[in-house]
């Protein structure tokens, strides 16, 4: 194991921010760590980065505990924070030489890990240009690039595409997912589910500083009774009698009504054609219809009962 994470705790004054939290992540591996804001999650990372006392708990990064002050253990993590970390009067490549530096690196080591690191997140081109002429994405792949610089084991980021548009961000995706290739381990926090879904390969849903789930996304995906689903427009609202006979229907898990539309729950994709041809059977033309898959979203939903873009209450 990579790194273990056991029963850490943080409270300030009355309100505990983290309240026992515990997962690991293996060689290999990336961890969503997802949750609203305020949940819990920048003070857990903070924690894993030594840059926070835990009130208990512990945290060994291969097999070495992770605490305040220098340590070999720190060493081996890679962070980017969620506030821009940047020098905006050097270059591109001084802040690197700098951070670098900061790391123990230097003459034709630090060179080369320069350019290899403004390679991978493609900034290589704008090496002598200050963050100050760069937009709100470029600027966090350089932030990338810093962490990168003294090859981690483990890559931590918070929430990197906050306020980054589309474009910007599917540039971070392309140099995740180059890591990734590479073997290398990271956690990626975040309010953006559909972020998670395309990177993670483990998940850690937290809420209130508490672990509510902590599983691979298909495991998921079994939280929920319906994991496809067929949304069908009937010409008129229907009745009763319909609806029961719907939820009759073979692999059907529930159905809802709104008017003239009907939500159903389907235990698997497959059943979508048999209820469709149920339909056409019965003489009930459909003006419109639909299929989706149960969203790693809907099951937050269930989890917490609030939406991963909600403010703590």
């Amino acid at each position: 194991m990579l790194l273990s994470v056991q029963q850490i705790s943080k409270s300030y004054g009355a309100r505990k921010a983290v309240d026992g939290v515990s997962f690991q992540v293996r060689p290999g591996q990336t961890v969503g760590l997802i949750g609203p804001n305020g949940a819990g999650k920048s003070t857990t990372v903070a924690m894993i980065c030594g840059l926070l006392r835990a009130d208990a708990g512990s945290i060994t990064l291969d097999g070495a505990a992770v605490g305040l002050g220098a340590s070999a253990a720190k060493r081996k993590i890679g962070f980017v924070p969620q506030d821009l970390a940047l020098y905006e009067d050097l270059s591109a490549l001084e802040n690197l030489k700098l951070f670098g530096g900061l790391y123990g690196l230097k003459g034709a080591l630090l060179k080369a890990r320069c350019e290899q690191v403004l390679a991978l997140v493609r900034l290589n081109d704008r090496a002598a240009d200050l963050p100050s002429s760069f937009s709100g994405g470029m600027k966090r792949r350089l932030n990338i690039a810093a962490a990168l610089l003294h090859e981690p084991q483990l890559l931590i980021l918070d929430e990197p595409t906050v306020g980054v548009d589309p474009q910007s961000r599917n540039a971070i995706f392309d140099t995740l997912e180059a890591l990734q290739a590479q073997g290398r381990s990271l956690i990626y926090t975040s309010h953006y589910m559909e972020e998670v879904e395309r990177l993670a390969d483990h998940i850690v849903i937290i809420d209130h500083g508490k672990v509510l789930a902590d599983e691979t996304p298909a495991a998921l995906y079994q939280r929920l009774p319906a994991q496809a689903a067929l949304h069908v427009e009937l010409a008129q609202a229907p009745p009763d009698t319909l609806l029961r006979q719907v939820r009759a229907l073979p692999g059907v898990t529930g159905v809802e009504r709104a008017g003239a539309r009907l939500d159903i729950g389907l235990g698997d994709a497959v059943h979508a054609a048999p209820v469709l041809a149920w339909f056409n059977a019965e003489g009930l033309a459909l003006l419109h219809f639909s299929t989706a898959r149960t969203s790693l979203e809907n099951i937050f939903l269930n989890l917490t009962g609030r939406s991963l873009r909600d403010t703590p209450p």
